[in-house]
C-alpha cells in the first residue's frame, strides 16, 4: 500500500505567515501539522512508501525538511507549478502523481494540513475491511461550516449521497481530506478527468465515484482542524494547548501576563506585555504590547501596540513611537 500526502497548496489566506513557508510546517506544540500525519504513516507497516505531493515553489523547503526529519518513508514528488494560477487542482495533481510514480497499489490520500485526532491506522483498518473507496467523515456541528465542505449522507457507513459545498446543507457531516482507494479503482482518476469533470476538489471526484460504485465512510469523534485560515490554525493550537501556556526554555518572558493558549517559541522575548490566544515564533520580540488572537512570525519586533487578529510577517518591525 502507498500513501500520498497532499502538500501543494499556497495558503494565501495565511499570508504573510505562509508566503515563504508551507502551511504544513506551522508548529502545533513541539511538532508541526504535517509531522502528525508522517508519524502515523511511518508507524503503519502496511504502508511501504509515502509520496509528498508539493509544488515547485516549496520543493526545496520540503527536500531539506525531509532530509532532516528522520522519517524513512516520505519521497518528494513535485508538480510543475509555482503559483496559485498554475495549479492542476487536487484531482489533477493526484492523477499526475499516480502516473508519474507508477502507483498501482491500494492508495491512502491525506492532506498535509489536516490535524486529526484519530490514528490513520484506524482508517486503514476500516478501508481494508470494506474493500471500497473510503473517505473519513466528521460532524462539524454547524451548517454554516458545512457549506465549505463536501456533505456526506450515510446509510450505516455506506455513502448514499455526496454534495460538494452545498448552499443548503441537509446535515453537518462532512468529508475531510482523507481518502483511500483500492488499486483497481486508480484508473478512474484518468477516466474522470478525460470526461471533462472538475479537477479542483476531490469531493467532486468522490461524488462521481459514489454514483457508480459503493463508497464507505469512516466516521470519528474527537477533533479535526483544516489548517487553512488564521482562525483554524489558532483553533488547532488552542486544542493542543488545552488552555495552557507554553514557553520555550530558551524564550524570555518578563513582567508580562500570558493568558490561555499562548505559545512562545525558542529565542523569543516578551516584556511588559499581555498575550492571549497568540503564537510567537522564534526570535520575535514583543515589548509594551497587548496582543490577542494573533500570529507573530520569526525575527519580528512589536512595540507599544494593541493588536488583535493580526498576522505579522517575518523580519517585520511594528512600533508606535507615542
Amino acid at each position: 500500500m502507498k500513501a500520498i500526502v497532499l502538500a501543494g497548496g499556497y495558503a494565501t489566506r495565511l499570508w504573510p505567515i505562509t508566503k515563504h513557508r508551507p502551511k504544513m510546517f506551522l508548529p502545533v506544540g513541539e511538532s508541526t501539522v504535517i509531522d502528525t500525519v508522517f508519524e502515523d504513516l511511518e508507524a503503519d507497516d502496511r504502508i511501504s512508501e509515502v509520496y509528498v505531493s508539493t509544488n515547485e515553489r516549496f520543493a526545496d523547503e520540503f527536500a531539506t525538511y525531509l532530509d532532516d526529519s528522520g522519517f524513512e518513508k516520505p519521497t518528494l514528488s513535485v508538480e510543475d507549478t509555482r503559483g496559485e494560477d498554475e495549479k492542476f487542482g487536487v484531482v489533477g495533481a493526484l492523477a499526475q502523481l499516480i502516473d508519474r510514480e507508477n502507483v498501482d497499489e491500494d492508495l491512502v490520500v491525506i492532506a498535509g494540513d489536516n490535524l486529526i485526532s484519530f490514528d490513520v491506522a484506524e482508517f486503514v483498518d476500516f478501508f481494508e475491511a470494506k474493500e471500497t473507496p473510503t473517505l473519513a467523515a466528521y460532524d462539524v456541528g454547524s451548517k454554516d461550516r458545512a457549506r465549505s465542505y463536501g456533505l456526506v449522507d450515510l446509510d450505516g457507513d455506506r455513502v448514499v449521497d455526496f454534495q460538494e459545498k452545498p448552499d443548503d446543507p441537509k446535515s453537518t457531516l462532512v468529508s475531510i481530506a482523507c481518502y483511500a482507494f483500492p488499486a483497481e479503482t486508480l484508473p478512474l482518476f484518468d477516466e474522470y478527468l478525460d470526461a471533462g469533470e472538475n479537477p479542483d476538489e476531490p469531493g467532486w471526484f468522490i461524488q462521481w465515484i459514489q454514483s457508480r460504485q459503493p463508497v464507505h465512510a469512516f466516521t470519528f469523534d474527537g477533533a479535526w482542524f483544516d489548517i487553512g485560515t488564521p482562525e483554524s490554525y489558532l483553533d488547532a493550537v488552542a486544542w493542543h494547548l488545552d488552555g495552557d501556556v507554553r514557553v520555550h526554555p530558551d524564550a524570555t518572558v518578563t513582567d508580562s501576563e500570558l493568558h490561555g493558549n499562548v505559545h512562545v517559541m525558542d529565542g523569543a522575548e516578551v516584556e511588559n506585555s499581555t498575550l492571549e490566544r497568540t503564537v510567537v515564533f522564534p526570535n520575535a520580540t514583543i515589548r509594551d504590547a497587548d496582543v490577542r488572537r494573533s500570529i507573530i512570525d520569526e525575527e519580528t519586533r512589536v512595540e507599544n501596540l494593541d493588536l488583535a487578529d493580526a498576522l505579522i510577517g517575518a523580519h517585520s518591525t511594528m512600533t508606535n513611537g507615542d
